[in-house]
């Protein structure tokens, strides 16, 4: 039987609420996002941030990994591309990250 989903990011053994459809742990998934492998990172971080509520991607991933694997994480996004690409090219308008 399978591991019921969680909202609680902070136990590993929970398997996270967005992930539905594999069997995973939060300590897994954290292991997916620190890959040394670039597209399984930018696999992963991109379900995060397409799937998790926008509070808790943060929780997982951190602004400046985002940021530079970009161009990698993007194609991955779907439905939410066109809010990431909003997100971060208005904080880049605002100064608040640096120009590609």
């Amino acid at each position: 039987m399978s591991r019921a989903l969680s909202t609680d990011l902070d136990d590993p053994a929970a398997r996270p609420y967005f992930v539905w459809d594999e069997e995973v742990t939060v300590g897994e998934l954290r292991a997916h996002l620190a890959s040394p492998d670039r597209r399984e990172r930018a696999l992963w971080t991109a379900r995060v941030m397409r799937e998790a509520r926008y509070q808790d991607v943060w929780k997982l991933v951190r602004l400046r990994d985002v940021v530079v694997d970009f161009s990698a994480i993007e194609p991955h996004l779907g439905r939410m591309r066109g809010f990431w690409r909003w997100l971060l090219d208005g904080w880049r308008d605002d100064g608040l990250l640096p120009g590609t």
